[in-house]
């Protein structure tokens, strides 16, 4: 379970924006002796990715090389907090739906990409369960952005080379812009 209330205090960590590094890499399995880490980095993760805001944040989004990542597709009071350790699908739909998507590490910027409709996740909770859900809709699109964050895949790596080019292009000017 996760506590809200050091959620609400934590400060949050910093999201990383492409072209970093360990966005391109595959993260590795969370062990048993991660789970200290995990515990210390999950309140600061789901600080950072409500106050984005967004619904979902990988660790390698905030620099942590583990295989685990945060949805939450509510708002305020309806809050839903999920935790994905080790996360794998493990059967998805034939049909595909289209759906646009953006990025926290990629901010601003917004593409249709088409996945599975639906998936059946395995992963562990945070106290250890392994759990297996089955997601549809926006759930679905979220969990396989998320997982695709672990093994080095951004959204717009299912783009076109021209469409993913134009977004990357504007990324660096609206970066530099920043500076």
């Amino acid at each position: 379970m996760i506590d809200r209330d050091a959620i609400a205090a934590a400060v949050p960590m910093p999201i990383l924006v492409a072209p970093q590094a360990i966005l391109r890499q595959t993260a590795r399995l969370v062990r048993p002796e991660d789970t200290a880490t995990l515990r210390d980095i999950l309140p600061r993760m789901f600080s950072a990715m409500y106050q984005a805001p967004g619904i979902g944040l990988a660790a390698p989004q905030v620099g942590l090389g583990l295989r685990f990542a945060i949805v939450d597709l509510g708002e305020n009071e309806q809050r839903d907090p999920m935790v994905l350790i080790n996360p794998e699908i493990v059967e998805e739909s034939e049909s595909l739906s289209s759906r646009e998507e953006g990025c926290l590490s990629l901010p601003n910027q917004y593409a249709d990409v088409i996945r599975p409709e639906k998936v059946r996740v395995r992963f562990r909770t945070p106290d250890g369960a392994e759990q297996e859900i089955e997601a549809d809709g926006l759930l679905a699109t979220c969990i396989q952005h998320e997982i695709d964050h672990l093994d080095g895949i951004l959204f717009v790596d299912h783009l076109s080379t021209l469409k993913r080019n134009m977004i990357m292009r504007r990324l660096a000017k609206e970066q530099r812009q920043k500076r």
